[in-house]
């Protein structure tokens, strides 16, 4: 592994797959792991449970607060652009606002992200983003959110030829729905709008898997560490997809 004295950059690190990438990178010897977004609390609740773990706010859909993290947090070597936000609404009755929300937290914030990570790069260097089967596929009534991530996928694969001749890849993970407190929320809202249980909405998700079952926050974190392994200097430009075999 590379992670050893690497230094690493987590966005939406305080809760989800982004705390449990953040632990997972500390656990395996990375010199430090920043981690950023808006709930300082909640930074700083998995800051604490690991002593290579600095919390720093960011909202990462504001060109001056990105720069600011990456002035305040020093060089990195890894990038993982992990904040997203998810919403849902049958197409003819989305808003404007509500389209605008998904394409600015879910896409502009890992172009910012990206963006100021890679002009920061001192050589090896390694940007992944945390995507969705969304960004492979379509699903009804997440229009806006699918839009936004099937953007990132762009992002990743074009930027990977931009840097495709130096120690630089580029990468996507694209879960399935993630056992995390987004999917709850996501389950409480089907069982507010359909009458159903919240055991009865949580298995309607999971029925979406050929596993039938909700993904581990630790597998995103398994591919992540793997995507900065000396054995995967050659994936480039992928999203690698968590979703049991999911068309």
């Amino acid at each position: 592994m590379t992670i050893a004295g690497r230094r690493v950059l987590v966005t939406g690190g305080g809760s989800g797959a982004g705390a449990d990438l953040a632990l997972g990178f500390a656990n395996a010897s990375a010199a430090e792991v920043v981690i950023c977004g808006r709930r300082v609390d909640a930074l700083q609740s998995v800051a604490d449970r690991h002593p290579a773990i600095r919390a720093l706010p960011c909202d990462v859909t504001d060109e001056a607060s990105v720069a600011a993290l990456y002035a305040a947090a020093g060089r990195i070597d890894i990038v993982i652009a992990n904040a997203g936000q998810a919403d849902s609404a049958p197409f003819a009755k989305t808003s404007l606002a509500q389209w605008n929300a998904m394409l600015s937290v879910n896409l502009t914030g890992v172009f910012l992200t990206f963006r100021d990570g890679l002009r920061q790069f001192d050589g090896w260097g390694r940007l992944i983003a945390v995507s969705s089967t969304a960004g492979v596929k379509g699903y009804a009534k997440i229009a806006p959110y699918a839009a936004a991530k099937h953007g990132v996928m762009g992002l990743v694969r074009s930027l990977a030829l931009e840097v495709a001749r130096g120690p630089v890849t580029v990468n996507a993970i694209c879960p399935g729905f993630l056992d995390t407190e987004m999917t709850d929320r996501s389950i409480a809202v089907i069982s507010a709008k359909t009458g159903r249980s919240l055991p009865e909405a949580r298995a309607a998700l999971e029925a979406m898997s050929p596993q039938n079952r909700l993904y581990q926050p630790d597998e995103v974190t398994s591919v992540a560490l793997w995507l900065c392994s000396e054995g995967a200097g050659g994936v480039n430009g992928q999203g690698i997809v968590i979703s049991g075999g999911e068309a």
